[in-house]
């Protein structure tokens, strides 16, 4: 088996090296302090989570995460873009149009006549989906907040000495080693002369040392492992034992700004170079004791609350259908909401894990009170469906109004587009777009130089710009679009220009180029993921989502 990227910890991955563990890690701002990475911040935080972990577990979660991405990096690194494609990508990006545009004015009235009876049913059974009511829920509901609940007596003295030296970690940080190594592997099943050598010219680097050599300048010609590019760095060091035992020994046996002798590890022989101690230190139990009795007191409540919560889901199991034998368990109060259709409650129903209950076929179907669900930390609900709507059509009787509305806007529309094919038709034949907003009274706006992504008078306009032909010279290609707002602009493109070469810089070339590497890079790293899942057979364990 290799040896790990830092060939001194127990800990390996054959892809991700610990250097990028630590950087990733570091990254995270959670585990930051005024913007640097904090070591005590980040065990806490590891410590308190819902489901604790080691820094060990919390790093191999890390390094899983990293490996599952390197698929999607490299192939999006291997892309290139060849010369002729960049000049086309340059060109295109860059081009520019005349543009001259007219917005059409709103259609005032577009058929005065109310639509008939038939028209109405008509138009009724045509677009069902724009008369639905949507599924709708009435709940009842118990509210069991842990913040509501009586304060917790303060805690003794013996209860905060105990979690002084439960919380040993948070308030002390233990002794830290800024390391550096140069290592000379060799197995450690290889013969004795291999062994001899490794040693001898570990011993000779030492020498060198000793002589006045600067130790990283030697790690970088020297060294074996992945540190050698950074001279050997190793970062903080604690004893914890995530070192190998005889290389973590040696560097909490050198003094600082010295330079251990060789160490001989399952990895090779080591140098070790502890270039600077962050000794021990931390709170008093006086100094905690603030810290310490609001850790306590946010343990009781906390411990009252989930014996609350236990309670209530043991009275659910006893009463399923009605919340108020819960209500009185907790000395709280049964209160209502709705009806709401998915997605649209407010207060408790907006909650996402409150929607999924209540809108589950189980829930609708046997009405009975759900376990508590946890809307926030030491808050949760139960929660009893007592009125259910399916989704249905609202009958024409109720909905006739709006029915005669969505006609009449119809209407406008289709005249609105009517008078821009019109015109449209018009500049196609040859005529311009001056002479027929004249006639029609529209106001020109003419725009020369439109660059791509430039919104004139919108994002939607633009891309029709550029979506038509170049004019011929001395012509004009005329084009209709739909804004986002709903209004209809008659357009002519009259001229195209092109950036000019000296005033693109090589880095803005440079970047272009990378980011439409990067863009179909992307693209191949997606469509290798849809072709992987098309020849892997995959299974879906719905019951464990």
């Amino acid at each position: 088996m290799a040896a790990p990227p830092f060939p001194c910890r127990r800990e390996s991955d054959p892809v991700v090296g610990d250097a990028q563990l630590r950087a990733e890690i570091e990254a995270i701002p959670d585990f930051q302090v005024d913007g640097k990475f904090d070591a005590q911040r980040y065990r806490m935080l590891l410590a308190t989570m819902p489901s604790p972990q080691t820094p060990l577990q919390f790093q191999q979660t890390i390094r899983e995460s990293l490996r599952d991405r390197l698929l999607a990096q490299r192939l999006s690194a291997s892309t290139f873009v060849t010369p002729s494609e960049a000049q086309r990508l340059v060109s295109l990006i860059g081009e520019k149009r005349d543009v001259t545009f007219a917005f059409l004015p709103p259609v005032q009235q577009a058929d005065a006549a109310p639509p008939s009876a038939a028209d109405i049913a008509a138009w009724y059974k045509a677009h069902p989906s724009d008369f639905r009511m949507p599924e709708m829920v009435a709940i009842e509901y118990v509210d069991v907040d842990g913040a509501a609940l009586p304060a917790p007596p303060a805690p003794g003295q013996k209860a905060l000495e105990d979690r002084y030296a439960q919380e040993k970690a948070r308030f002390v940080e233990p002794e830290q080693r800024l390391t550096s190594h140069i290592l000379v592997k060799v197995d450690a099943k290889a013969d004795a002369a291999a062994q001899k050598a490794a040693e001898t010219r570990i011993r000779d680097v030492l020498k060198q040392i000793r002589a006045g050599a600067d130790f990283a300048t030697l790690a970088r010609q020297v060294s074996e492992d992945s540190t050698r590019n950074a001279g050997g760095d190793l970062g903080w060091i604690q004893k914890n034992g995530q070192m190998v035992k005889p290389f973590e020994d040696a560097v909490f046996a050198t003094p600082a700004g010295s330079v251990s002798e060789p160490v001989k590890t399952e990895f090779g022989w080591h140098l070790v170079q502890v270039r600077e101690i962050k000794p021990s230190h931390g709170k008093s139990f006086e100094e905690a004791r603030p810290e310490l009795e609001r850790l306590v007191a946010d343990s009781e409540r906390e411990r009252t609350y989930n014996d609350l919560a236990g309670r209530l889901a043991d009275e659910v199991l006893k009463n399923p259908n009605s919340l108020v034998p819960v209500a009185k368990t907790a000395n709280l109060t049964v209160q209502r909401l709705g009806p709401f259709a998915r997605g649209q409650g407010t207060g408790i129903a907006a909650n996402p894990a409150v929607q999924r209950f209540v809108f589950s076929d189980e829930a609708k179907e046997r009405r009975q009170s759900s376990d508590p669900i946890e809307i926030g930390p030491n808050h949760s609900v139960l929660v009893r469906v007592i009125e259910h709507t399916a989704e249905q059509v609202q009958p024409l009787d109720k909905v006739g109004a709006q029915v005669v509305a969505a006609i009449r806007a119809d209407r406008v529309a289709k005249a609105a587009e009517a008078e821009a094919d019109a015109a449209l038709a018009r500049l196609k034949k040859g005529e311009r777009l001056v002479a027929v907003a004249t006639e029609k009274g529209w106001q020109l706006n003419p725009v020369p130089g439109v660059p791509r992504g430039m919104a004139v008078p919108d994002a939607q306009a633009t891309e029709a710009y550029f979506q038509v032909a170049p004019p011929a010279p001395g012509k004009a290609t005329p084009g209709k679009v739909r804004t986002a707002d709903g209004r209809w602009i008659v357009f002519e493109v009259t001229g195209v220009g092109h950036a000019d070469e000296n005033e693109i810089k090589p880095e803005q070339r440079v970047q272009i180029v990378q980011a439409v590497a990067e863009w179909i890079g992307t693209e191949d790293a997606i469509a290798t993921g849809k072709q992987e899942r098309r020849r892997m057979r995959v299974d879906i364990a719905e019951d464990r989502l």
